[in-house]
């Protein structure tokens, strides 16, 4: 996703039956899927882009396939209210890259651990890949949500280079001793 300036709000009000609960719960795991806010009780916020429209469309699906509604409405980018849904959107997006950071620096400690307990072996450095693999995918996905281009972001790039580097480096370790 390209990185906006700025952008006009699309809310959402969501009113679906509370059984069976998995229509809500499908229609929660979209909202939050493309980026959406909670704002409160059943109503959400994400930035007008093509993206958090889609993602609002296929809620809204969900929604009616739960006999629900989903209400969507838009706002301007200049409306009084649109620096606070601004700054509740950047503050969950921080939020995602805060909680991805501490899990990149659980995976350099993992890598360290196992080099000073030197386990060396290769299916050790499957699973060490997999995880790398997942944290990247983790990345792409809050990425994807991050439309304006949060500071975190940064860090978070910067963390996920430690990773891969702390994986070259393990990945060395184990070669060596498969090798020797």
């Amino acid at each position: 996703m390209s990185i906006v300036e700025d952008a006009s709000w699309l809310v959402m009000i969501v009113q679906v039956p509370a059984v069976p609960s998995r229509h809500r719960v499908a229609v929660w795991r979209e909202l939050r899927r493309f980026g959406a806010v909670p704002l409160g009780q059943g109503a959400w916020a994400a930035p007008d882009v093509p993206a958090c429209r889609e993602g609002a469309t296929k809620a809204r699906d969900l929604a009616r396939a739960g006999k629900g509604e989903l209400m969507l409405l838009t706002t301007g980018s200049g409306d009084d209210d649109a620096p606070k849904l601004r700054a509740l959107f950047d503050a969950a997006r921080e939020d995602e890259w805060a909680e991805f950071l501490a899990d990149c620096v659980k995976f350099t400690d993992e890598i360290g651990r196992e080099i000073a307990k030197k386990k060396f072996t290769l299916a050790e450095l499957e699973e060490e890949e997999q995880s790398l693999e997942r944290l990247r995918r983790w990345s792409r996905s809050i990425r994807s949500r991050d439309v304006f281009g949060s500071a975190g972001a940064t860090r978070a790039e910067e963390g996920l280079a430690r990773c891969t580097a702390a994986l070259d480096d393990f990945a060395g370790h184990v070669y060596r001793e498969v090798h020797s």
